[in-house]
């Protein structure tokens, strides 16, 4: 982790743009009552609500917080959740001029129900999605790139977050990869259809089960299906570094001709919340990589960052000045050890 510090501050007010689904994500948490005489069900007694972006908006405000100039480029509904969408991501100082509002077309939400009794934690009982129909009209869709075509050509990096509700896709991002300026970095996580980015960006981000779904195979602790399907993918998309998020086994990071890193879990392995944690990752290593980071250094990072937002609960971030000591408690450690 050594120049880590020096890293965080070449970050400092570089453009990055988001483009993605954005999604309310909302928390609704209160303390078990009684027992319904209705049902046999419990009745929850409503203490807080509290709503936040997720997916793009969640990365876009990751990258706000480390100190990175964001712009979103998306779609939300004409609704409550998109409204307080905007006003959280205009909080931190995003550009949300890119964002359309869509009537009659509602904003992804994802509400937590977290319950809890007297002297106890909160726990996550049940999670209510609302989503769109997917896909977005060709119109809608021509704006969007229009949007991230000008921003490519003019930024150092644009953030591919795809959760499958139709404001970015594969097509779509291809053709503004095409627009992008010499050295500009384009990273990926898609949840469903990341194979489809075969277009040579600089990164994608996949988790091990998404990894696994591509290939129709379990990886757990066969390392040698990991490598197998690490190379695989990262020789299908065309791109110059593949991180695969592992949970309590870490990071392996892949790129082509090196040998494949293995980088251990940050700080402790038992999780209190992992909402969001891949939002997390994909902004400091997208962060790192634009301010002129190796892929590997760019991973570490990332760990670091993951780690600390996966002791929070809810759909966190993480400062500059909480990676930033986090880094240098972190120099004192090891940095992966390599297979292969």
């Amino acid at each position: 982790m050594r120049g880590a510090c020096a890293l965080i501050e070449r970050w400092q007010g570089l453009r990055v743009a988001v483009w993605g689904d954005f999604v309310a994500d909302e928390f609704v948490q209160g303390e078990i009552a009684r027992v319904s005489r209705e049902a046999p069900v419990l009745i929850l007694k409503q203490h807080a609500r509290t709503l936040a972006p997720g997916g793009a908006g969640n990365a876009a405000m990751n990258l706000a917080a480390i100190g990175v100039r964001v712009s979103a480029i998306g779609a939300v509904g004409d609704d409550e959740a998109g409204a307080a969408i905007v006003a959280c991501l205009r909080g931190v100082g995003v550009d949300t001029g890119g964002l359309l509002r869509i009537s009659g077309r509602p904003t992804p939400t994802k509400t937590r129900i977290l319950a809890s009794q007297a002297h106890t934690t909160p726990q996550q009982v049940i999670r209510v999605d609302r989503e769109p129909a997917p896909g977005l009209k060709p119109a809608q869709e021509r704006a969007l790139l229009r949007r991230a075509r000008a921003w490519v050509a003019r930024g150092q990096a644009l953030l591919i977050s795809d959760y499958g509700y139709g404001a970015v896709t594969p097509q779509l991002g291809k053709a503004a990869g095409e627009a992008a300026r010499s050295g500009a970095v384009i990273t990926v996580d898609s949840r469903y259809r990341l194979a489809d980015y075969n277009c040579g960006f600089t990164a994608a981000t996949p988790n091990e089960p998404e990894l696994e779904e591509i290939f129709h195979l379990r990886i757990g602790h066969d390392q040698a299906n990991l490598e197998a399907a690490g190379r695989a993918l990262l020789a299908r998309l065309g791109c110059r570094w593949l991180l695969v998020t592992r949970g309590r086994d870490g990071m392996a990071v892949f790129a082509p001709q090196c040998a494949t890193a293995l980088i251990p879990v940050h700080g402790s392995d038992q999780a209190v919340d992992v909402t969001g944690a891949g939002d997390t990752v994909i902004a400091v290593f997208t962060a790192a990589l634009a301010a002129g980071a190796d892929g590997l250094t760019a991973a570490r990072m990332a760990n670091v960052a993951g780690g600390l937002v996966v002791m929070k609960r809810g759909t966190a971030t993480v400062s500059a000045a909480e990676l930033r000591q986090a880094c240098r408690q972190a120099e004192r450690g090891g940095g992966g050890r390599r297979t292969g």
